[in-house]
């Protein structure tokens, strides 16, 4: 038997052990991408390996597979890999400015390796430790906003509860502050430089964004909140580069042959198209607002892109 497919093995072992459903043949058909036949040997052979494996009675007559808890005992302990991943995370959305999401995984990864016995928590830590100074992202220079820790508890609390909350806010560009303004939360941005809060602004009637950093206070209200009737947050970002909001346009860039190999490993917005031209230059094509984010992230390249306007005449670095 080929190694990967012993690690294929032990992944849908690891499955069947972490549902409380069961997995059924259309779940290993989709999660291994293989066909039905396929999928099928793949039960078998863990079953063999594993007798205790049990099956049971799903909707339709569907049948679900699944080991009753514990059954594989030390086999589903997280990989160093893995847990190198969970503090990657972490740090990350430290650095980011998410400081509660990444305390609580932070938290998770302790309680995770606190389980491990003495000789492989001391092993764990040493290869951990080689693996994050590699990495790197703990340590990666940038600027970031300061947001208060409370804030953000009480946003996500406000997210996941699905209310409104009343807010004292400052907006970045007047610094005016405004008292008791009733918003709908939906979504925290985290990213490069500003986080900003996605919210149905009861004044406004309409969704708008919130600099984090603007929050002084909030307060979560009794009245639940629910989302725009088919919002999809994702489509919602899609219009945009970056976070701003404007109406969407046409965007066509060019970059120059000596580095569009560099900018074909980019993806600049989910929903690019891209040409090559027989002089080696390259064209991404995409439709989204945001032009001041857009010009502030061609400046990186310098006069090696041209933007493209609607009439087909270009100009260098700049929209």
């Amino acid at each position: 038997m080929r190694y990967s497919r012993q690690e294929d093995l032990l992944r849908l072992a690891v499955m069947m052990q972490g549902s409380a459903e069961g997995v059924s043949i259309a779940d290993i058909e989709q999660a291994f991408s293989v066909s039905r036949r396929t999928a099928e040997r793949m039960r078998d052979a863990v079953l063999r390996a594993y007798p205790q494996l049990e099956e049971r009675p799903g909707a339709n007559g569907q049948k679900y597979w699944r080991f009753p808890p514990g059954t594989l005992g030390k086999i589903v302990e997280p990989t160093v890999d893995e847990l190198t991943a969970g503090h990657r995370a972490a740090s990350i959305a430290r650095r980011e400015g998410d400081l509660d999401t990444a305390t609580t995984l932070e938290r998770l990864l302790s309680k995770v390796q606190a389980m491990f016995r003495e000789d492989r928590r001391r092993r764990i830590a040493a290869d951990l430790e080689a693996q994050l100074m590699a990495d790197g992202v703990a340590f990666r220079p940038g600027p970031r906003e300061r947001i208060d820790p409370e804030i953000l508890h009480k946003l996500r609390e406000a997210i996941l509860a699905g209310v409104m909350i009343s807010a004292d806010h400052r907006a970045r560009g007047s610094g005016k502050l405004s008292r008791s303004t009733r918003l709908g939360p939906i979504a925290m941005l985290f990213g490069e430089g500003r986080q900003y809060l996605l919210a149905w602004s009861e004044y406004q009637d309409d969704l708008r964004l919130f600099a984090l950093a603007g929050f002084e206070r909030i307060d979560l209200e009794d009245e639940v909140f629910e989302r725009p009737e088919g919002f999809d947050l994702q489509e919602w970002l899609a219009e945009s580069f970056g976070i701003w909001r404007e109406e969407p346009r046409d965007v066509e860039w060019r970059f120059l042959p000596e580095v569009a190999d560099e900018a074909a490993t980019y993806v600049f917005h989910p929903r690019q198209e891209t040409e090559r031209l027989s002089d080696g230059s390259l064209i991404v094509r995409f439709r989204a607002g945001g032009r001041q984010e857009m010009a502030w992230y061609l400046a990186r390249w310098g006069d090696k892109v041209e933007v493209i306007d609607a009439h087909k005449h270009s100009r260098r670095s700049g929209i």
